[in-house]
């Protein structure tokens, strides 16, 4: 179709604008809202509890057999596992990026049940249990009782019983942890009193097993010719503590009975006491949500608020929700900073467009062209399955100053034409557009190619680049449609030719006296800058001398400029990591966290915080500790000395001075699904079974080598081997002299010592644990054991008998890294330092310190960073634009050298982009790394414009100099056009702060510094080597084009 029918009908041009305006409208209205696409690999965790055992016993006996079967599953990545003292086991299985969640939870689940059989008999009557979820919190909340009318217990199960189910069944949430015990029926044995009975655990398991059951009874009257029916009914499973203290244990021939209450307290109390939750200093009681692969964070967040604000009011007087921690908090106030920043550049823009235009009706038909090509992009976004996102929201932002281009070229065609003397604005429009069809359509071609082959990527940087670049590449191509439909249109229908001005007269418009001034300092300027040309083209040297010191910079800026994935921000949350002395009780441990938590209290940016003893990242036991805070809002801490920076600071500052204990202060990641916090995480492994010891001594090594690094602010691992514990050893000769079997004595010890999960209740509506184990003065030291008695064939007899108990020291938690033992070492970079310079520093140190038989592999967003390093994916990716950018241009111009010409301006802009990050002091991560594949694009877009036009000269007949120089002349003013509403557009951008300022500041500042420092070298270089290549063209290819004449 002719581009002149558009003009003919300017209805047909509105009616295509206003329908990609609707569609786009439609598509936005669809868009799902999140911070990042799904971007985290899937992962899938298996997990169960042995009750009674210690972390070597869980981990040779259940994960062992588990990782043993569940190693080699489809697309699996790699594994952890931890196994712990309080009788925990977890195995963490992670996935490829595209990996079907729901088919890699079946088929570890698949793996599992193969490995049942070998699993102790506990174990099998708990369950393992398998489910699909992300590493990382996506949410947590409390039930607070700030009058402390409620205690933990019950605060724990009312929301076990009342908030749990419904927040389970909301779609995404992949699992929601209470810390604490839900209700359980204790039966607390007196052994003392059961020896006198010659009664042993076992045999209150069986008068348990044998009548607190269910049983199915039938009818009567069935099938029979009696008038009614009857169903019988066993009173089934015991309810309340009355019911199971008279539970008979033993029945007297004198008809006397012994019950359970007798020989045993029974309570309703809870599945466990390993934990002790506090918020703001009063009982609370606190929930983690976790999401599934694949689902939407920003939706499942909205849907846990909208319940809980209904919920909390309908709480009992004395309760009250405190939330502690969400994502979506910072990702509303990064999408409002979007938004707010997208429009502040659109204004920018406009105004950088009146400027050169000089006229109203002129910049309209740009700004049109702005919104038409935003609005129309929402629906490709919905086409190609993307979300609003960060990265598809930056994307825009920094379109905004691209989608304006096509339109300014067609309008300042027109005008160029106005100001040859056309008084028709029809025939102005026809012919002007006619001249420039054709570059804006190579150019965005061009530009839109950068992105073709970046949609081809796999893993995380993958998605990052696609959402991104096809982003973009949507909006300029919607901008192409709607420069060539719509903008000749209006173009014909609202420009008005030049006032015309009588010699020795004053023109009477404002726009017209504005833009005559402006014509006669932009000729001027003109003239110089042609005479600058003239002088590169005369002296190619110079131009080839900054090529080659181009890319010489370029390759030493890229080399050593400071790495990292994404850039830490301040997300409104911190975590905090506390280890007590090891052998520290529960108790010991929340002593410590209570004097922490009146520290926290005098921190002003302090929001709310909670506490939990007995529970850390690291793994459950006594000696761990952890706290959640929430800092106010950012506009009510505005600065870096409020920051969650100056926070954490803060925080060591003020318990420095708590010696016994270890605490280590982190913010969640950045990239929900990658690990717990943003600290990097490095797993030492024991890879020739040297044993627990000397990997802890190699570890200890690793962090002390690591702590003496510039670039380490902090490294250390929550791991020790000196948890003091005692080695039980059974005389198996005195078991057999005296009738029993060790398996006998230790299941007595266990009984008494460990905690049994004998059978279940009934109560609230739901099924509960029974669960018998000696009262707590009965197994508070090493004599304890005098006093539990097995049965032997002379009797009861004290265990101490046949048992032995030595002073040892082991672990309490039991890691290992896909499938040897292995120790984790957290930490974080020192300021001005970044997570790349922290991974060449583990590698180094690594070398220096690791032994043979000893390695380390990464692990969560630390492993994602050191793996696309490796790859040297980016710069892969920016040579491969390049090529596909100069296969293209070979293309369009049927030739092999021009398009060098073009390719040229390329290492200007990067070198520009890299030199500026490092003035700015600006890390290479992703954002930045986005913004300059499309500088590239936009450069070489730039760069066209003076090649295809020196291109048409040279067929015209000048020479190689004078088309090169009258394109450069006649192309400033669009060029200039084009690089300064790129550059304001991303202004807004480079001077940012607050909420995901570090994020803008690595796209702005790249983009800017490449547009800028590429420009310049565009506007002189480029003309120079159309010159050379166009020569040489003409040398090598002339015979040819000759003999097809």
């Amino acid at each position: 179709m002719n581009l002149k029918t558009f003009i003919d009908r300017p209805i047909l041009s509105v009616v295509i604008s206003v329908f990609i305006v609707m569609v786009g409208i439609i598509g936005l209205s669809t868009l799902p809202v999140e911070q990042y696409p799904d971007i985290a690999p899937p992962t899938v965790r298996v997990s169960t509890i042995y009750s009674g055992a210690n972390a070597t016993a869980v981990q040779n006996s259940v994960i062992v057999p588990l990782e043993q079967a569940i190693n080699g599953v489809e697309n699996m990545t790699y594994m952890t596992s931890d196994a712990s003292n309080t009788g925990s086991a977890s195995i963490t299985i992670y996935f490829k990026q595209g990996t079907d969640p729901d088919m890699a939870a079946v088929n570890v689940q698949n793996r599992v049940s193969r490995a049942l059989s070998m699993l102790p008999a506990e174990v099998t009557r708990v369950g393992v249990e398998t489910m699909k979820r992300q590493s990382s919190m996506l949410k947590a909340f409390a039930l607070s009782s700030p009058d402390s009318t409620y205690d933990e217990i019950f605060l724990t199960n009312y929301m076990s019983i009342n908030i749990k189910p419904e927040i389970q069944r909301i779609s995404g949430v992949g699992e929601a942890n209470i810390m604490g015990g839900e209700y359980a029926m204790r039966i607390w044995m007196k052994p003392d009193i059961m020896s006198q009975y010659s009664l042993e655990p076992s045999d209150i398991t069986a008068a348990l097993a044998s009548q607190n059951i269910e049983a199915s009874t039938g009818a009567l009257g069935e099938n029979s010719e009696n008038v009614y029916q009857y169903t019988l009914k066993y009173r089934g499973r015991l309810e309340t503590e009355e019911q199971f203290g008279n539970i008979i244990i033993r029945a007297f021939d004198d008809g006397r009975t012994l019950k359970l209450k007798d020989i045993a307290d029974i309570e309703l109390g809870a599945e466990t006491y390993s934990y002790a939750s506090r918020v703001m200093g009063a009982p609370g009681a606190a929930m983690m949500v976790y999401q599934t692969a694949g689902s939407n964070a920003s939706e499942i967040i909205e849907a846990i608020d909208s319940y809980l604000e209904k919920t909390a009011k309908e709480l009992p007087k004395g309760i009250e929700i405190v939330d502690m921690m969400s994502t979506k908090d910072f990702l509303d106030a990064s999408i409002n900073e979007v938004i707010k920043t997208l429009f502040e550049a659109i204004l920018l823009v406009v105004l950088v467009v009146y400027f050169f235009l000089q006229n109203v009706r002129s910049t309209i038909i740009p700004t049109v062209s702005i919104f038409v090509a935003l609005i129309g992009t929402f629906a490709f976004m919905v086409a190609a399955g993307f979300s609003i996102n960060l990265l598809t929201l930056f994307a825009l932002v920094l379109a905004i100053g691209t989608v304006v281009d096509d339109a300014i070229i067609v309008v300042e065609a027109v005008q160029v034409k106005f100001d040859e003397g056309y008084r028709s604005s029809y025939k102005a429009a026809v012919d002007g557009v006619s001249g420039v069809s054709s570059a804006i359509i190579t150019a965005t071609l061009v530009f839109m190619a950068v992105f073709i082959p970046v949609s081809f990527m796999s893993g995380t940087s993958g998605i990052f680049y696609t959402q991104f670049g096809l982003t973009m590449a949507a909006a300029v191509g919607l901008s192409a449609i709607n420069s060539l439909t719509l903008s000749p249109a209006l173009c014909a229908l609202i420009l008005k030719p030049n006032e015309i001005v009588p010699a020795g007269e004053k023109p009477k418009e404002f726009s017209t006296r504005f833009r005559m001034a402006f014509e006669a300092s932009f000729n001027r300027i003109i003239k110089k800058y042609k005479y600058a040309v003239k002088f590169f083209i005369k002296n190619k040297w110079a131009a080839g001398l900054s090529l080659v010191g181009a890319i010489a910079l370029l390759m030493f800026l890229m080399s050593t400029t400071k790495t990292s994935l994404v850039p830490n921000e301040d997300t409104g949350s911190l975590f905090m990591s506390i280890d007590a002395p090891v052998g520290s009780t529960l108790k010991e441990t929340n002593d410590i966290l209570i004097k922490v938590e009146k520290e926290l209290a005098q921190i002003p940016e302090i929001r709310v915080y909670n506490q939990i003893a007995g529970f850390s990242f690291a793994g459950m036991g006594a000696s761990h500790g952890l706290m959640m805070i929430k800092l106010k809002p950012w506009d009510e801490r505005p600065g870096k000395e409020h920051s969650n920076a100056a926070v954490m600071n803060e925080i060591y500052r003020r318990t420095a001075k708590f010696k016994d204990a270890t605490i280590f202060v982190f913010a969640p990641p950045m990239i929900s699904g990658y690990g717990t916090g943003n600290s990097f995480n490095v797993d030492i492994q024991d890879r020739s079974g040297k044993g627990i010891d000397a990997l802890s001594d190699v570890t200890n090594m690793m962090i002390a080598a690591l702590n003496k690094r510039p670039e380490v602010q902090m490294a250390y691992t929550s791991f020790s081997s000196d948890f003091p514990q005692y080695t039980v050893d059974v005389d198996a000769a005195k078991c057999l002299r005296a009738g029993v079997t060790a398996n006998q004595v230790l299941s007595v010890v266990q009984g008494y010592f460990g905690s049994a999960y004998v059978s279940n209740f009934n109560r609230f509506t739901k099924l509960y644990r029974v669960i018998v184990q000696a009262r707590p003065d009965y197994r508070d030291q090493v004599q304890s054991l005098d006093n539990i008695f097995v049965k032997t064939a002379y009797g009861m007899t004290p265990v101490s008998q046949f048992v032995t108990l030595s002073k040892s020291y082991g672990a309490e938690i039991l890691n290992r890294f896909n499938l040897f033992p292995s120790i984790t070492v957290m930490g974080m970079p020192k300021d001005g330092y970044s997570s790349g310079d922290i991974i060449n520093a583990v590698k180094e140190v690594s070398e220096e310190v690791l032994p043979t038989g000893f390695g380390y592999e990464f692990s969560g967003m630390t492993r994602e960073e050191a793996q696309l390093a490796e790859s040297h994916t980016t710069t892969i990716i920016y040579m491969i634009c390049i090529i596909f950018i100069y296969l293209i241009l070979c293309g369009l111009y049927e030739s092999m050298f021009l398009p060098l010409a073009v390719i040229c301006s390329v290492p200007f802009g990067l070198m520009g982009s890299f030199l500026f990050a490092r003035m700015w002091g600006i890390e290479s991560n992703i954002y930045m790394q986005v913004g300059i594949i499309m500088l590239i694009g936009l450069l070489s877009k730039t760069a066209i414009l003076i090649t295809e036009y020196a291109s048409d000269r040279r067929k015209m007949g000048l020479s190689l100099s004078q088309s090169a120089i009258s394109a450069a002349g006649v192309r400033l003013r669009p060029i200039l056009m084009t690089v300064l509403t790129m550059v304001f557009g991303l202004l807004p951008l480079v001077v940012a702060t607050g909420v995901g300022a570090n994020g803008y500041r690595s796209l702005g500042v790249g983009v800017v510094g490449g547009m800028i420092v590429g420009t310049i070298a565009l506007l002189f270089i480029t003309p120079t080597f159309f010159v050379i290549f166009q020569y040489i063209e003409e040398k090598v290819m002339g015979k040819r084009k000759e003999d097809r004449a």
